[in-house]
């Protein structure tokens, strides 16, 4: 009996030894997947309680949930209103990381946990929406009809098999008008929703902006100094927007890659992009890249008299011309635009820019973007295999081309992570905007949508 109680006493003593040294070990020296866990759950729950106005517990049950990792459900996020901080622990204990509110800029992760120069690094006004009753575009009413073909398009935009798992937002734009909407529980017209990676399309029209002022050229070269001494010097500005740049980076999710890296560990997402090595030469491969965005947001930036200039020029450009008052373009610690990523908007916003491009970058009759510029946006590359344009956007949508779905070949995409998408059908003059929590393992396709609605609509095209 003293033989077993001794065992039993030498085993939990054993075990005691590993768990407290697992303890020092995570405590020390965590394994940077964890620290790239909590940078994102701190960063998805700052967003959505502080910008989204989400409760944050059930942003922590829902969003930082949808990926499926197991892991995620063992991270504790506490969530300071008055300081704007969330901090992020693994088992509320290990590989903290933080993200921090700064107004009209969102929110931004702090990975080295300098709060306060996280603070100080940008500064962005808030502006309050002007109050007006005209119909949307011009303003904030929509009169959705009630006749025999407005009925076919509600019932389309609420059955949730069209809809897809976890929609929080459809909106139709028919000849420059909402005709249909719908909203999931819990989101409303007002709720601002991330666009993740159609957040590159907006980055590339600040660029085109830039570019009808003289600023820019798409033939740009010689573009950063750090690339003055090498091969990457030849890189046109055109090779970046049509993700042709020949820079090695890896876009993988789910461990610690480059894009992860970039998002949740870098205080500066710009630097492992920048110092990316060459894996082929300019326009010789298509290979989709944040990093490649982030750069971009990097050298439009770099055009603007100083940074505070930069910080201030997307609402300037941009959203106030086109009333887009709910967006929220969000920086990293540095004050970089995360130009891949982290553009909230409520669904009309979205919609109205969706409506810029279907008008060619026309806006009440001011042109906005060069003449050419939604055209390259529409223009399938070669290294694509046809796939992607010369303007960061998708000429196929997820999963599929247009052919493939019976829809018009003019059709091209805006589309993001989780399930957001912005189809552009300039040929019938309609624009959809669907957004949601869908992860790709759901297999959702947003061109049957599409297609259920363009059937409705045909007919009064005719």
């Amino acid at each position: 009996m003293r033989l077993i109680s001794r065992v039993i006493g030498a085993v939990f003593m054993l075990l005691l030894i590993i768990v407290a040294g697992g303890a020092v070990w995570l405590s020390v020296s965590p394994p940077e997947l964890l620290k790239v866990g909590d940078g994102y759950a701190a960063k998805i729950v700052c967003s959505n309680t502080f910008v989204a106005k989400r409760d944050p517990d059930q942003v922590l049950a829902d969003d930082v949930q949808a990926p499926g990792n197991p892991a995620l459900k063992l991270i504790r996020v506490s969530v300071d209103r008055d300081d704007g901080v969330v901090r992020a622990r693994f088992l509320g204990m290990f590989a903290p990381n933080y993200a921090l509110y700064r107004g009209a800029l969102g929110c931004t992760t702090v990975p080295d946990g300098d709060l306060q120069a996280a603070r100080s690094a940008v500064f962005l006004n808030k502006v309050k929406a002007p109050k007006n009753d005209a119909l949307w575009p011009d303003g904030d009413s929509v009169n959705l009809g009630q006749g025999e073909q407005d009925a076919k398009l509600a019932s389309i935009v609420a059955n949730p098999d069209l809809a897809g798992p976890a929609m929080r937002a459809i909106v139709v734009v028919k000849d420059g008008r909402i005709v249909a909407e719908s909203y999931g529980e819990g989101f409303s017209k007002a709720t601002p929703l991330i666009g993740w990676s159609m957040t590159k399309t907006v980055n590339a029209a600040i660029i085109g902006r830039l570019m009808l002022a003289g600023r820019m050229s798409f033939d740009d070269q010689h573009l950063l100094p750090l690339w003055s001494d090498d091969a990457r010097k030849d890189i046109r500005l055109s090779d970046l927007l049509a993700m042709e740049s020949g820079l090695a980076f890896n876009e993988s999710y789910g461990n610690v890659s480059d894009v992860t890296r970039m998002l949740y560990l870098d205080p500066d997402t710009t630097s492992i992009a920048a110092n990316a090595r060459q894996a082929a030469a300019p326009g010789e491969r298509f290979s989709y890249s944040s990093g490649t965005a982030v750069l971009l947001s990097r050298l439009w930036m770099n055009k603007l008299p100083n940074l505070s200039a930069a910080i201030s020029y997307p609402r300037e450009a941009l959203f106030a011309p086109l009333g887009m008052y709910s967006a929220v373009f969000e920086a990293d610690e540095r004050g970089t635009y995360v130009g891949s990523s982290y553009l909230y908007a409520n669904a009309r916003d979205w919609a109205r820019f969706g409506q810029f491009l279907l008008q060619d970058g026309v806006w009440k009759g001011n042109r906005l973007l060069p003449e050419g510029f939604v055209g390259a946006m529409r223009t399938p590359t070669k290294a694509s295999e046809g796939v992607y344009s010369q303007v960061q956007a998708w000429v196929a949508g997820p999963g599929g081309s247009n052919a493939q779905f019976g829809l018009p070949t003019d059709t091209f995409w805006m589309s993001g992570h989780d399930g957001q998408s912005v189809a552009i059908v300039p040929s019938a003059n309609l624009v959809v905007v669907r957004m949601g929590l869908t992860p790709s393992w759901a297999d959702y396709r947003p061109q049957i949508l599409l297609k259920r609605i363009m059937d409705v609509i045909k007919p009064a095209t005719n």
